[in-house]
Order: structure tokens, then C-alpha cells, then sequence
């Protein structure tokens, strides 16, 4: 049997989908674990974690080596457990008798410069690193806003919309329930706020471009790929995120909703539908292999395509450990094969020895 192991900081994230996959495990002769990385004893190397029991359905409390192939979906944030948690991942990635599904990618920035050298560039907006408050603020311009986000991570969150009005700075953001809105007086009292906001964490901004809807409602394509039983990438589907009401983002931890893309592209002109379809399946034909020319092997990837009211194209995000709501809430019928496909890529990698180039791996720890 083939030991598949999933990584988590904690085991109370991700439950449903982890079961999921625990359950259709036993059909392909896999052993399904859980563990924490931190959970990994130092001198032994053997885990304290949880090992699925196919007769009673059940996770039980094991230990057990570290498992042939791992699937990452550790989600890390600025506390002592999660940059642990990091330099574990990295130890294990460096080793040569374990395989990854994916091993992610760089934060933001780093992917920006990569993406920026390729045939990709025309969907890439023009990404900037946050260097100082003051440097931030005077390249502000009236109705020229810009928007403000950690350069790894985010899901939504710690997202910011900064515009210049008169002397004063306009600062909103979305939370889950509602939008706070701040206006800075002086460009004083704003520069203290950007200092504090970023002193832990890296940022970046981008030009402001509007992707909202005829109702005022931010939205986004949200696109998931796989590869397949074969190695060979695949779409599994889309879906529309849509943000509330004069919203800055569209996730679904900030309050989003779902509706099918068949939905949302009929109200287009045929002409423009046309357009939209033929650019958006040149990005999912370019975008992996651009990747991986430069990085490590990937398993998946959620790709997050804004789209303004001229037809205009953007990339806003690309994650390397997509969620499924969008593609489950509007193609249910899709389940199964979301399901399954890391078992059945496991089972590719574990046929065909794939020990796959992984330099620079250090580098994909962010996502």
C-alpha cells in the first residue's frame, strides 16, 4: 500500500475535504495519515499524527514514519508555530525518498518577476514592492488609487484600497461582515498607520483597475487545474466569485457568493464571450508550463482572472493550495473527481518514480 500523508498546522482546518479523500484512499491501495508538521519527533523521525481506518471510518491517533508522498496544505502566518512548521517543510523537501504533489510557490513578488519575462506578461498588473510609508504616499496621485496586499498569502484578507482625495488619504478594507473605511487627515498620520501595518509582513501594490459588475459588486474568475492520472494537466472547472456591494474583494472569506461561469458569460455579446473564452484558455494553455520552466513541479493551482468592463484580461492571483467552494458550489457534479485526483496523481507519481527536478525549492514556502 502506498503511504499518502497530509500536511495541515491544524487539524481542525480542512476537515470535510481531508475525509473526503481519507475515505476513496483504500480504492486506489493507499494508506491515508494526518499530521502537523511540528509533530514530527527530531531524533526518530517518526510522527505522532492520525492514520485513517478504512473498517470504522475513522481517524485514529498513530505514529508512523513519514509517508512515501505528501500533499502540503499548510496555510502559514507570522506566529514561532507556523515559521517551525516552514523549516520542516523545507527539510523534508530537500529529501530524496519523499515526493511532494506540488511544491508551491514563491510569494507574489517573486512570481511576479518570473511571469513578467514570459508570454503571460499582457494579464500581469504592474506589481511594485511596498519599500516605506513615505515613498508609498508620495507616489500617490488623485484618481489614481492603488491596492495594498501581503505578498504571500492573504485569502482575501489584509487586502487594502488607498486613494489620494484633496490632502486627505482614503483607506478601505474588506472584512467579513462589512467594509471598514479610514480617512487620514495628512499624509502624517497615514504613513504612521502604513508603518505599523507593515512592519511584520512584505507587501506589495498594484493600480487600482475596476472589476465590478453593473450592480457595484467586485467579482472574479476563479479557475482550479489539476493534473490528471497521467500527469498531464487538466482544468477541473470555473466559477464566478462575487464580492458584496461596493466591495473590494470577491473571496468567499470576506463575505463572497458563488454563480455558475455559464451564467455570468451569456450576459455578454456573443462577440465578446468569444474573446473572453479564446483568452482564457490561452492562459490555462501557457500558464503551468511558464511555471514550471522556472520552478518545481506543481499538482494544482487556482487561478484568479479579473475581468474589467471593456473585456480587459488581468491575473490577480495564482495559489498553489486552492479551496474547491467555487468549483463545488457551482458544479456539484464535479465532486468526485475533485476527490479523487490527488489520490490518483499520488499513484502517477509513485508508478512512474517521478522524482521530479525540485530546485530552488526553498523558495516555494510561502504558498
Amino acid at each position: 500500500m502506498l503511504s499518502f500523508g497530509i500536511m495541515t498546522l491544524n487539524k481542525q482546518n480542512e476537515q470535510p475535504y481531508f475525509m473526503e479523500l481519507a475515505k476513496r484512499a483504500n480504492e486506489f491501495h493507499i494508506n491515508c495519515y494526518r499530521f502537523i508538521p511540528s509533530d514530527i519527533h527530531p531524533i526518530t523521525e517518526k510522527i505522532t499524527g492520525d492514520f485513517y481506518n478504512h473498517s470504522t471510518g475513522v481517524w485514529e491517533s498513530a505514529e508512523f514514519t513519514v509517508p512515501e508522498i505528501l500533499y502540503d496544505r499548510c496555510f502559514y502566518g507570522n506566529d514561532s508555530h507556523s515559521k517551525q512548521c516552514m523549516s520542516i517543510v523545507n527539510w523534508l523537501k530537500a529529501r530524496n525518498d519523499i515526493q511532494f504533489l506540488g511544491y508551491g510557490l514563491p510569494n507574489k513578488l517573486e512570481l511576479y518577476e518570473i511571469l513578467s519575462c514570459t508570454n503571460i506578461s499582457p494579464y500581469l498588473l504592474k506589481t511594485t514592492p511596498f519599500t516605506g510609508a513615505d515613498r508609498f504616499i508620495g507616489s500617490l496621485l488623485p484618481d489614481h488609487p492603488f491596492i495594498l496586499k501581503p505578498a504571500s498569502g492573504s485569502q482575501g484578507q489584509g487586502i487594502y484600497y488607498i486613494e489620494k482625495t484633496g490632502k486627505n488619504i482614503l483607506v478601505k478594507t474588506d472584512k467579513k461582515n462589512a467594509q471598514v473605511t479610514r480617512n487620514f487627515e495628512s499624509a502624517e498620520k497615514a504613513a504612521g498607520w502604513l508603518n505599523n501595518l507593515t512592519a511584520k509582513r512584505q507587501y506589495l501594490f498594484q493600480p487600482y483597475v475596476n472589476l465590478s459588475n453593473k450592480e457595484e459588486q467586485p467579482f472574479d474568475i476563479r479557475i482550479l487545474l489539476q493534473k490528471d492520472r497521467n500527469g498531464t494537466w487538466k482544468e477541473l472547472g470555473r466559477g464566478i466569485r462575487t464580492g458584496r456591494n461596493g466591495g473590494i474583494v470577491s473571496n468567499l472569506s470576506t463575505g463572497g457568493s458563488n454563480i455558475s461561469f455559464e451564467d455570468w458569460i451569456t450576459e455578454y455579446p456573443s462577440s465578446l464571450r468569444s474573446f473572453l473564452c479564446d483568452e482564457l484558455n490561452d492562459i490555462i494553455d501557457t500558464l503551468p508550463a511558464a511555471l514550471e520552466r522556472k520552478l518545481p513541479p506543481l499538482f494544482e493551482m487556482g487561478i484568479d482572472i479579473g475581468v474589467e468592463n471593456n473585456g480587459s484580461i488581468w491575473i490577480l492571483d495564482i495559489n498553489s493550495k486552492p479551496g474547491r467552494k467555487t468549483i463545488l458550489n457551482s458544479q456539484p457534479e464535479k465532486k468526485e473527481e475533485l476527490f479523487t485526483a490527488p489520490l490518483l496523481y499520488a499513484k502517477f507519481l509513485s508508478a512512474n518514480n517521478e522524482m521530479e527536478r525540485r530546485t530552488n525549492h526553498a523558495k516555494t514556502i510561502s504558498n
